[in-house]
């Protein structure tokens, strides 16, 4: 999806294309992703600077008087990831609820709190910040405007009334990934590297490497996972969630260990990782994570085994309704297996090259995750 990129504290107005609680249940998430497809397919960008001739809470015809907004980490609504499917949510709930959002994209840490100082002085009812590393910012900003209701993506470490976290247990669908990754793998070996250590990224990784556990255990096997060891905590990562010759050398690093499946966690360093992949002439697919790779890299699509869904615009799209619908509340969204907040991508181009019994396996591991007969844990799961 082509998004106009805005520079940091610097809203870009698009008022033409559009005119003046917590999820119920699994039909209401499957309807919210629907929208979210159309959105994204559409490709619209609705960021808003004051164009508009009045704003959301003055419309006289009826319609929503919320204004949503919204304010990304370092990564922009253009990552392929998280904060692009957070910016797609946005826009399908604000299309649904006939209103124009506002947008801020962040290049850097020092850029959240003055963007979500300019939302607050821009009178939205609901500003999400997308990612943990806004939290800080995000928490100062609650507790200065209790007025304004908050929602934060993969944080939940905020007490407060206006403040509502949209957390994923994406352990859960990480596991069906390094079960998938485990089954796939001829040399034994399987790699995993993050952006940063935090929490948001090696609750991946934990997942990921309990799913090869899992194989090994149901199939008498020994599949090794290089990158990330979880009774340790320790692994690979490269420092932030750039693509560069950071995230490039950690994939070489898994490679030289013999790694014939890839899972690069950590927006769009999967992009580095493909370039080492091409550079060593093997034939190693990555599993890519937060949205299907598949979809939203094309250009390299063929490289792409399945995606670990965190459907972050699902959550935001649900939030964005409810508080607009009077409907807020602090109580977290957590995505799951079960809700749907949280999956596994078609094996696309790969699905004659898996094990033809493989999806039955991975069926009967949902069923076995959702009725709690196969516990997943992760140190930094949502509590």
């Amino acid at each position: 999806m082509a998004i106009s990129v805005v520079s940091s504290n610097v809203v870009t107005t698009s008022c033409d294309l559009y005119g003046d609680s917590y999820l119920e249940d699994t039909l209401g998430i499957f309807s919210r992703k629907v929208a979210i497809s159309s959105a994204a397919a559409l490709g619209v960008v609705a960021l808003l600077a004051g164009c508009a001739s009045a704003p959301a809470d003055e419309a006289a015809d009826g319609g929503s008087l919320a204004l949503p907004c919204m304010v990304s980490d370092s990564g922009g609504f253009d990552d392929k990831s998280f904060n692009q499917s957070g910016f797609e949510g946005l826009t399908s709930a604000s299309d649904e609820l006939g209103v124009t959002p506002i947008t801020v994209e962040s290049a850097a840490e020092t850029d959240f709190a003055p963007n979500i100082q300019s939302l607050v002085d821009q009178g939205c009812t609901l500003i999400t910040t997308v990612g943990f590393l806004l939290a800080d910012a995000t928490k100062e900003a609650a507790a200065a405007n209790p007025g304004v209701n908050f929602a934060i993506v993969d944080d939940s470490s905020i007490a407060a009334d206006n403040v509502k976290p949209i957390v994923f247990d994406t352990a859960q669908a990480a596991f069906l990934a390094g079960y998938t990754a485990a089954s796939y793998s001829t040399t034994g070996v399987v790699g995993t590297f993050g952006g940063m250590q935090i929490p948001p990224v090696t609750i991946f990784m934990d997942g990921f490497a309990d799913g090869v556990a899992y194989y090994n255990e149901q199939n008498s096997a020994s599949v090794k996972v290089v990158g990330w060891d979880v009774a340790s905590q320790t692994g690979s990562f490269t420092g932030g969630f750039a693509a560069g010759v950071e995230a490039k050398t950690a994939a070489q690093g898994l490679i030289d260990q013999n790694a014939d499946v890839i899972f690069p966690v950590g927006g769009p360093i999967f992009l580095s990782a493909a370039e080492a992949i091409k550079d060593s002439g093997k034939d190693i697919p990555m599993i890519g994570v937060d949205s299907d790779a598949y979809n939203t890299a094309p250009e390299i699509k063929s490289m792409f085994l399945t995606s670990v869904l965190k459907q972050v615009g699902v959550g935001v799209a649900d939030v964005t309704i409810a508080a607009a619908e009077g409907k807020f509340d602090n109580t977290p969204f957590v995505g799951t297996l079960a809700n749907g907040g949280v999956g596994l991508a078609p094996f696309h181009d790969y699905a004659s090259k898996v094990n033809p019994d493989l999806q039955s396996q991975l069926d009967a591991i949902t069923k076995g995750i959702n009725d709690g007969s196969i516990e997943v844990v992760s140190p930094s799961s949502p509590k």
